[in-house]
């Protein structure tokens, strides 16, 4: 019984002992790898130099002095003192159609072609009093009398006056004298006296037209006209020349007031205001409905900041907040009007704080391939 005591505290010396000697599993001290989790879990820890490289600039937002706006219906109308309407000043039958709906043009270009009667009767007086002319001047006011040598050059120039009168060009009563006969044949030509678009063309070849019938509308759609619809009461806010933004197609362009209606529209009770747009990139097209907001003289103070600098998060406008040097966190915000490149901030954010003012669309891009698992360039 003694000895099997003693194998019993032999065997258990020897284990203590092994398990003393068996080696410990390492436990890793804080190094490089969780120091490059701890960058992925926040990826909107960026240093200044990648903040330079994305174009992230901080600012601090602070109430600001805004100009009030007044907001209105809008509609697009063409530029009635860039339009020119081209139509025959003699009856005449359309011969040929050299351009089309839709055209853009260039002043002295070629229209249409048009055959007249009274067009051919006018060329050919005109070619006969020109050499008259020439033959009277050849012979000098000593050869012939005075009277005749008047009576001549009167002539020639009233025939050449018909022409112009007509609507024929310099250019087409040069070729006449220089072609002779052969060219009054009583076909002219309707020019462009400007530049633009052509936004009608109400004809048919080989109609007769009458003096005045618009065969052709052209539109400089470099500028537009936008007519607002304004309450009497807030048109009297409203100054010629006063700053004017323009939504349409989500986009915002500007304009100024350049007149104002003295009377009131019957029907909707009214005053209509005509604002000069800039028509950049063929935005705007005549019928189009759109909103305005027209400056007035009126100013309010309210925290602003600048509308590039608001992202949507999850359906929620949002700014990214510089919470310390090199690391920035998001912030949901309420919004109010904008104003130009401004916009009122109702909630969410305090005047004084400091957020990315530029570069927010970059910070959203990291912080959504985060979000995918794509990680970060450092």
């Amino acid at each position: 019984m003694k000895r099997h005591w003693m194998l019993a505290f032999a065997l258990a010396g020897l284990s203590a002992a092994l398990m003393a000697v068996e080696p410990k599993p390492k436990t890793e001290a804080p190094g490089k790898e969780q120091g490059e989790e701890h960058a992925e879990e926040s990826p909107l820890a960026i240093d200044a130099a990648t903040q330079k490289q994305l174009g992230i600039v901080t600012g601090i937002a602070e109430r600001r002095t805004l100009e009030e706006e007044l907001k209105a219906p809008g509609e697009v109308k063409a530029n009635a003192y860039a339009t020119t309407l081209v139509s025959p000043r003699i009856p005449a039958q359309i011969v040929r159609r050299l351009k089309k709906l839709g055209d853009e043009i260039k002043a002295g270009e070629t229209l249409v072609i048009l055959s007249s009667v009274e067009v051919a009767e006018a060329q050919g007086a005109y070619i006969v009093a020109e050499r008259e002319w020439q033959r009277v001047q050849a012979l000098g006011a000593e050869a012939v009398s005075g009277k005749r040598f008047t009576e001549s050059q009167v002539a020639r120039d009233q025939a050449r006056a018909k022409l112009r009168a007509y609507g024929i060009g310099d250019g087409e009563i040069a070729a006449l004298l220089k072609q002779g006969s052969a060219r009054a044949s009583g076909e002219f030509s309707l020019v462009a006296p400007q530049a633009g678009r052509l936004t009608s063309d109400d004809f048919i070849v080989g109609e007769r037209v009458e003096p005045g019938k618009v065969l052709f509308t052209i539109v400089d759609e470099a500028t537009v006209w936008v007519e607002a619809q304004l309450a009497p009461s807030a048109a009297e806010r409203v100054v010629a020349g006063a700053a004017v933004r323009v939504i349409a197609h989500t986009q915002t362009l500007t304009g100024k007031v350049v007149q104002l209606s003295h009377r009131t529209q019957e029907g909707s009770r009214t005053s209509p205001a005509r604002i000069e747009v800039g028509n950049d990139g063929d935005l705007l097209h005549t019928g189009e409905f759109v909103e305005v907001y027209i400056a007035t003289a009126s100013t309010t103070q309210a925290l602003a900041i600048p509308t590039e600098a608001i992202v949507q998060l999850q359906g929620q406008p949002s700014v990214f907040v510089a919470e310390e040097p090199g690391h920035f966190e998001t912030l949901p915000i309420t919004l109010g009007e904008v104003r130009g490149e401004w916009t009122v901030v109702t909630g969410g954010l305090e005047a004084g704080t400091t957020i990315a003012v530029k570069g927010a669309y970059a910070l959203k891009a990291r912080l959504l391939k985060s979000a995918l698992g794509e990680g970060h360039g450092h």
